[in-house]
């Protein structure tokens, strides 16, 4: 099956930086982290899940495990910056920006790259942690 060009670009990043994975699609889709943990058979914690923020507009990505919160204060004290100017990006500005809908962003592939990029503790804290099946815009 052939998949679509978002999803080969995280597969050939994947392959760029010597990671042998093969990217799963979810037939339902996986909107949240614990719906792609429960899709692949894996616990919540070991899921890895991708939020876009906007610091004065500019997109700042945290990958975190699937069961650890990720709140506005996080990301605008790693960027040193008060939290008014710090926002959760809306659905439009994540597509925009990842080429990903909002609950199929990964950690990389993206069309251009997003520095920052932080990476909770905890997420790195496995030996292996999947992030979600990225899924396209028209995927479900």
């Amino acid at each position: 099956m052939d998949l679509p060009e978002p999803i080969r670009a995280v597969q050939a990043a994947l392959r760029q930086r010597g990671v042998d994975a093969r990217v799963i699609s979810v037939p339902d889709g996986a909107a949240t982290a614990a719906d792609a943990a429960r899709a692949v058979g894996c616990p919540l914690g070991a899921m890895a899940k991708s939020l876009l923020f906007l610091a004065d507009g500019e997109p700042v990505l945290v990958v975190a495990a699937g069961d650890r919160q990720v709140d506005v204060p996080a990301p605008a004290a790693l960027l040193g910056v008060g939290r008014e100017r710090v926002k959760l990006a809306g659905a439009e500005a994540v597509l925009q920006v990842t080429g990903f809908p909002v609950g199929g962003v990964p950690p990389l592939g993206h069309p251009r790259p997003l520095a920052p990029t932080w990476t909770s503790r905890s997420s790195g804290s496995r030996r292996s942690t999947p992030p979600p099946a990225p899924r396209t815009p028209s995927s479900p």
